[in-house]
């Protein structure tokens, strides 16, 4: 049986300085923390990226959420380093040292896609889907819709993320909602998802136990860029049978993309994937239509309070 420990809470909202959802209820909590206090529970709301919800853009240098690279954090302090690197060493400062036992317990990001996803619980190891699955109350939250967990663990794609400062981060994606935009059903869902996710925590630390189950998990597989020419422009939409399909399967001969001259791109690949973060507006400068997953059922033990 797995001891975790769950004392320390961190909320982030503003990563990226344009997904209004999470900067809104972030600002909301740092006004009035009262909805999201747990007995037993340290919860701090945070907003990662000021610079950036203050222009309403992405980033302002960089992308926060790859900035937590072991090169970056451990970087001498200077006026040269990009902002979203220095705020990278402040927020390690403050909820970390990552990968250190004075780091925070767990930290919730929150994100808004421009992807049909709907709710959706990121985890960065399957290590901690021994704890994650036992959230299952932000998905009965949330019925009859669905809340897919995405396992972005994989030997070869590295994401520094804000929340990796944690033990145990979370990512928490909503949408599809518009970049600088606010959707009272996106809002909502996400502010639902938040408040079981908390009443989780409570009722874990006050030392319920949880017993074996298996985990339903879309694993990251490959990343798939647009069809380009030979200047590295895009020629290519996604088909309009993939647009707004996240987590729906896709299959060899599917049709994957529509040329600018109508005839169609097929998928390729080997088996069935499920693509996820399909036309994702801020992934168009990362070379990224879509990502594919695979579907798996990984087993978690029993777990219960340290």
């Amino acid at each position: 049986m797995e001891n975790i420990s769950l004392l320390r809470v961190a909320i982030f909202g503003g990563t990226h300085g344009n997904e209004m959802s999470g900067i809104t209820l972030v600002n909301l909590w740092i006004k009035n923390g009262k909805e999201i206090q747990r007995k037993g529970v340290e919860t701090k709301p945070f907003i990662t990226n000021p610079r950036a919800v203050e222009k309403c853009t992405r980033y302002v240098d960089t992308d926060l959420n790859r900035a937590f690279t072991t090169e970056n954090l451990s970087a001498p302090s200077g006026d040269d380093l990009p902002y979203e690197v220095k705020r990278a060493q402040q927020i390690n400062e403050i909820f970390g040292p990552k990968g250190s036992p004075d780091a925070y317990d767990v930290i919730f990001d929150l994100h808004n896609t421009t992807s049909n996803m709907g709710c959706t619980l990121i985890l960065e190891s399957c290590m901690f889907v021994q704890l994650l699955r036992r959230l299952y109350v932000m998905q009965k939250a949330i019925a009859p819709d669905s809340c897919p967990v995405l396992l972005t663990e994989h030997p070869l794609l590295k994401y520094s993320t804000s929340r990796s400062v944690a033990k145990h981060p979370i990512g928490l994606e909503v949408g599809p909602q518009p970049q600088g935009v606010l959707r009272s059903n996106i809002f909502e869902s996400m502010r639902v998802v938040l408040k079981h996710a908390l009443d989780f925590i409570e009722l874990f630390n006050e030392g319920l136990e949880f017993p074996p189950c298996s985990v339903d998990v879309f694993r990251v597989w490959d990343k798939m860029d647009y069809p380009r020419d030979t200047n590295g422009n895009i020629i290519a939409m996604v088909h309009p049978n993939l647009q707004d399909c996240d987590w729906e399967p896709l299959n060899p001969g599917d049709p994957m993309f529509q040329m600018f001259d109508g005839t169609t791109v097929r998928y390729e690949g080997v088996g069935t994937v499920y693509p996820t973060f399909i036309n994702e507006a801020a992934y168009y400068e990362k070379q990224q239509a879509f990502v594919t997953t695979r579907r798996e059922t990984l087993v978690a033990g029993a777990i219960k309070k340290a």
